[in-house]
């Protein structure tokens, strides 16, 4: 399968899988899981055809480990990123004493003033490194990476989680543990 078709499927997945199943009547459960079969044989009616090989490759090689199999890959999810109600059941975890977040430079007055908000999602999204902070504040503008206090943010008492692929997702970020 070639890279524009890896993409084109790979977009597709994120649009079903994290934001819109219904566009192709596709049920998840509570825990954002879809039947692999369902999910090829209606992506199919929507004209996006693809078989268990090549969304298995999507799977494989997305560098952003957006998506996630079960064991006996019957089951597919994505990792992060939902506008959907779903329960991702993680764990908390204490982060790094520093996270990273991406956003761009006409955020920035904004996000001094009221903070990192989930918005549409169900979490806000920390790197662990400026480099792909970098990137997710490249889609917006100009990037700024901003530097979090994660360690007191959890001394203080607020939960984290880290998804399948390594993102780190809290709540809300509080102005007072953001640094340029």
């Amino acid at each position: 399968m070639n890279e524009i078709e890896t993409k084109r499927i790979s977009k597709f997945l994120s649009l079903i899988l994290r934001h819109q199943p219904e566009i192709i009547g596709l049920k998840l459960d509570e825990n954002g899981w879809a039947d692999v079969e369902e999910l090829i044989a209606k992506s199919a009616k929507r004209r996006t055809h693809f078989t268990m090989k090549e969304l298995d490759e999507v799977v494989e090689t997305n560098n952003k480990k957006r998506f996630a199999f079960n064991e006996d890959k019957t089951r597919i999810r994505a990792s992060q990123g939902h506008s959907i109600d779903i329960n991702l059941a993680l764990e908390t975890v204490q982060p790094p004493d520093f996270l990273y977040h991406g956003t761009a430079e006409a955020n920035i007055h904004s996000i001094f003033e009221t903070g990192i908000e989930k918005r549409t999602r169900q979490h806000v999204h920390l790197s662990t490194d400026k480099e792909t902070a970098t990137k997710v504040g490249m889609r917006h503008g100009k990037p700024m990476i901003l530097t979090i206090r994660t360690g007191k943010m959890h001394q203080d008492g607020i939960a984290f989680f880290q998804s399948a692929n390594g993102v780190w997702l809290t709540e809300f970020v509080d102005p007072k543990y953001i640094s340029k």
